[in-house]
This record gives structure tokens, C-alpha cells and sequence, in this order.
């Protein structure tokens, strides 16, 4: 049984999540902590909770999303997982976030590719690996069937979709990514996103204008 506990970092308000099992291991996905207080926020709870880090895991690699690779890789002795098609986006953090006037080292790391369909185990509880490109080139969710749900990263957020203006995005990639991956989940699906809150697939199909629209196109 995995446990989902979510940090909103950073001025971009990115949800960084952890979760972890009955064994009180964990997986740190799209860490996103920036200053110092926000990375003993993150260690503070790992701490309190007795976890042990065993995988990190990234949807993508926009800055908001990687602000604490580095520290989370240097202090737990984690490599960074990553669809290869985001390389070039990981290469580009220190241009990215000059130009956004949010200084950032470049990720130090080990780095570890991970494909499309690809089972990550995790104790029990085994996730698969979801190329949904769009909002970045290699873009990916994970997807945890058994307690149905994804960490979806930027793709579908509540009312919204990823921004395709970024360099690597393609708003045709976006619409194919969530037709294809995501239209054949069950509406049960919750959705734990990169911005703002959870939701559930089958809300969005009725409410979200962007999936209501993509829908009509099929």
C-alpha cells in the first residue's frame, strides 16, 4: 500500500510528492524544493517518518522540477530517473533558470534512462513508466494500477492542461500523449499533478475545456 504525501516548493508552486510503502521505503518524484528551508522541510519529513529513499524519480526535467535534484540526489545517494528525450531539457537547467532569475546549479548526478511501458519495482508495488511528450519532449507519468492513479507531472492539470510555449513543447504532441495514455484509464483514475491539487480522470472528462475539446476530436 503506497502513502502520497505532497510538498507545494518554490515560487513556481510545484508539488514535489513522496511515497512510500509499509516498509518505509520511499520514492521522491519531481523534487522541487529551491531554498534551503524547503530541502529540511522535505529531509525533516523523510526524518520524521523513519523512510528510507530508495528511487529518484523524475516526470520531467523543467526546472521547477529538478530545483532539488542535486540535494536530494547528493543526500540520499539517488540517480535520477529520466526519459532520455529529456537530456537536452536537464542539459539546459542553468540557461533556463538564468533566464527565469532563478539561479540553479547544473544536476551533478548519476542519471538513469527509463522507456515508455518500463515496470519500475518498488517493493510491492510496481509502477509503469507512461511517455506522454507535449509539454516537454520526454515527458512521462507513473502509473500505479493497483491503487489507480499516476503522478502525472505536467500533462492534466484540475480545469487545465500542460503549456505547449516552451522550448520541446508541441501542443500535438499533448493531445496524442493524453488520447493514447490516458483516455483508455478508468474514470476513477486520481490524478496527482505537478501544479495544484488532485483530481480524478473521470472529473476532468466532464468539467476540464482542454480534455472536453480533445475529446470531441476522436
Amino acid at each position: 500500500m503506497i502513502t502520497i504525501q505532497s510538498f507545494c516548493f518554490s515560487a513556481f508552486q510545484e508539488n514535489t510528492y513522496v511515497l512510500y510503502n509499509e516498509l518505509k521505503e520511499a520514492i521522491i518524484i519531481d523534487p522541487g524544493c529551491y531554498t534551503r528551508i524547503e530541502e529540511k522541510i522535505l529531509s525533516d519529513f523523510i526524518r520524521k517518518e523513519n523512510l528510507k529513499p530508495v528511487l529518484l524519480l523524475n516526470t520531467h526535467c523543467h526546472l521547477d522540477h529538478v530545483f532539488g535534484n542535486n540535494y536530494v540526489s547528493e543526500t540520499y545517494g539517488l540517480t535520477a530517473h529520466i526519459h532520455p528525450n529529456e537530456q537536452i531539457v536537464l542539459d539546459r537547467l542553468p540557461e533556463a533558470a538564468a533566464k527565469w532569475g532563478a539561479p540553479t546549479e547544473a544536476y551533478k548526478g548519476a542519471i538513469q534512462y527509463i522507456e515508455h511501458g518500463e515496470i519500475i519495482p518498488f517493493g510491492n508495488d510496481p509502477f509503469k513508466v507512461l511517455l506522454t511528450p507535449g509539454h516537454s519532449p520526454g515527458s512521462v507519468c507513473f502509473y500505479h494500477v493497483e491503487q489507480d492513479f499516476i503522478i502525472g507531472g505536467d500533462l492534466i492539470f484540475k480545469d487545465g492542461v500542460g503549456r505547449t510555449d516552451l522550448p520541446g513543447a508541441n501542443p500535438q504532441d499533448l493531445i496524442k500523449s493524453i488520447r493514447e495514455q490516458i483516455f483508455p484509464l478508468p474514470d476513477s483514475l486520481t490524478i496527482y499533478s505537478g501544479h495544484g491539487p488532485e483530481t480524478t480522470w473521470g472529473r476532468e472528462k466532464i468539467h476540464n475545456p482542454y480534455i472536453k475539446y480533445i475529446s470531441s476530436q476522436s
